[in-house]
């Protein structure tokens, strides 16, 4: 019988447009700005993704689906600080683009249904939840949309 998973998932809509958003999500320098200080990011398909999201896992993840200002895939590689997993955790950003706004949707997946992964997962949807509230200020405070919105 297949192991059960379960996974999370956050919606936030961010008062810029979808470049400013994706160079956020996709530039070494934008994720040490709202994720996590030593964030380091290769972008593009089959390129490699390094956070510590919760404060305390460091996760390294392969790019598998990247399209520019649409959607970014992570496939967790496995973590000496996480318990063993024998399938696949995935982070899947969606961007959708309107006028002067960007919602940004995080679907994550695939984490065991196990107590020894109780308190992983819930760092990792917490870690999430708070890493795309810092990302919507972030981008915010310097975006023109968002000055223009709040006149």
């Amino acid at each position: 019988m297949a192991e059960r998973t379960r996974g999370y998932a956050h919606r936030i809509d961010i008062v810029a447009d979808a470049p400013r958003v994706w160079a956020a999500i996709t530039t070494s320098a934008g994720l040490k700005a709202w994720c996590s200080p030593d964030a380091e990011i290769t972008a593009r398909e089959g390129g490699a993704f390094r956070a510590n999201v919760d404060r305390v896992t460091e996760l390294e993840a392969h790019i598998d689906v990247f399209l520019p200002e649409r959607r970014m895939r992570l496939i967790h590689l496995p973590s000496a600080s996480l318990p063993p997993n024998d399938g696949a955790i995935v982070d899947d950003f969606m961007l959708d683009a309107g006028e002067g706004t960007t919602i940004v949707r995080l679907l994550g997946s695939g984490v065991p249904a196990t107590a020894e992964w109780d308190a992983p997962y819930m760092r990792m949807r917490i870690g999430w939840e708070r890493a795309i509230a810092r990302l919507k200020v972030m981008v915010e405070q310097r975006s023109p949309a968002a000055a223009r919105a709040a006149r």
